[in-house]
C-alpha cells in the first residue's frame, strides 16, 4: 500500500490490516508524503518485491504512474481520493453532494457571505468538493463569486493563510466552509488568533472529522468520512481484482455522515 501522512492515515491504515489479516493477506505501507516522485519509486520498489496488488492514495499529477499500472496488469485500487477515470478501480468518500449539504445547511441560516477554502488542484477530490460548494449556492439561490473562494492547498500552513486573505476581504464572509481536515487545523489557528469566536461571530464547517472536532471550544459542524469503510471495501475490491482480472472496474463512493455541532452557529 502507497499512502499520505494525514489526520485519517492511521485509521484508514488500521482497516485496511485488519480486513487484510481477515483475509489471510500481508500488506506493506510506504508513506510517498504526496510527491509523485515519491509514489514512483515506492511503485516500482513495490513492483520490484513481487507485490500481488497496490493499493494507492494518489498524489496530484500522477496520472502516469497509474496509467503505467493498469497498462501492466498489476491489481490497483486508488483509495481516498478518487480519479475521473473509469479503467482502474477505486473507492473513497461522495464527495459532491456532501458539499452541498453543508453550504445549504449554512444558507438555511441566512448566511449569504459563504466562503469556501478548496483543496489543492489537480486532485479530482478538491474538484469534486468545489463543485459540491457551487452546487449548494445555486440550490440556495446564491450567486458564485469568485472572490469568496480561496486555495488552501490542502495543507494546515495553506488554509491559514487563505482564511487570512478571506477575513481581511470587506464585507468579509460570515461563513467558512473548509475542504478537507488537514485545513481546518490552519483555519482554527488562524480565526482564533484573530479573536474570533468561530459558532457565534463566524460559522465554520468543513468536509472529515478530526478526532479533536468535537472537543474544541466549539464543536465543529462537518461531514465525516466512513474511513473504516473505505478502508475495508479498498481490500476487498483488490481481493477481487486480483481473482477476476478481466472483471469491469468498479467506482465505489461511500456517503460521509452530517454531524451537526455548535461551530455553525446553530
Amino acid at each position: 500500500m502507497a499512502t499520505e501522512a494525514g489526520p485519517n492515515a492511521v485509521k484508514m491504515l488500521k482497516a485496511i490490516r485488519s480486513a487484510a489479516a481477515e483475509a489471510g493477506c500481508a500488506i506493506t505501507v510506504s508513506e510517498t508524503g504526496d510527491s509523485v516522485s515519491e509514489e514512483a519509486a515506492v511503485i516500482r520498489a513495490l513492483r520490484a518485491d513481487r507485490v500481488d496488488g497496490v493499493l494507492l492514495v494518489p498524489s496530484a499529477g500522477d496520472d502516469a504512474i497509474v496509467n503505467g499500472l493498469v497498462r501492466m496488469g498489476v491489481p490497483t485500487v486508488l483509495v481516498d481520493r478518487m480519479a475521473g477515470r473509469n479503467d482502474v478501480d477505486q473507492v473513497g468518500g461522495e464527495n459532491i453532494q456532501a458539499m452541498c449539504t453543508l453550504v445549504r445547511h449554512l444558507a438555511d441560516r441566512r448566511h449569504r457571505k459563504i466562503a469556501l477554502i478548496s483543496g489543492e488542484p489537480g486532485l479530482t477530490t478538491s474538484d469534486e468538493r468545489t463543485l459540491g460548494y457551487r452546487l449548494g449556492l445555486g440550490r440556495s439561490g446564491l450567486r458564485w463569486n469568485a472572490s469568496l473562494v480561496e486555495c488552501g492547498q490542502s495543507t494546515p500552513a495553506g488554509a491559514a493563510a487563505a482564511a487570512g486573505r478571506l477575513l481581511d476581504s470587506w464585507p468579509s464572509p460570515t461563513a467558512l466552509v473548509v475542504a478537507s481536515e488537514a485545513m481546518m487545523i490552519g483555519v482554527q489557528y488562524e480565526v482564533h488568533r484573530r479573536g474570533i469566536r468561530i459558532g457565534s461571530e463566524l460559522a465554520v464547517v468543513g468536509y472529515g472529522d478530526m478526532p479533536w472536532a468535537s472537543t474544541v471550544e466549539s464543536p465543529l459542524t462537518t461531514m465525516a468520512q466512513p474511513i473504516p469503510e473505505i478502508g475495508r471495501k479498498a481490500v476487498h475490491l483488490l481481493l477481487t481484482r486480483i481473482a477476476d482480472p478481466e472483471r469491469r472496474p468498479e467506482t465505489v463512493r461511500l456517503a460521509p455522515r452530517f454531524l451537526h455541532r455548535a461551530s455553525c452557529g446553530c
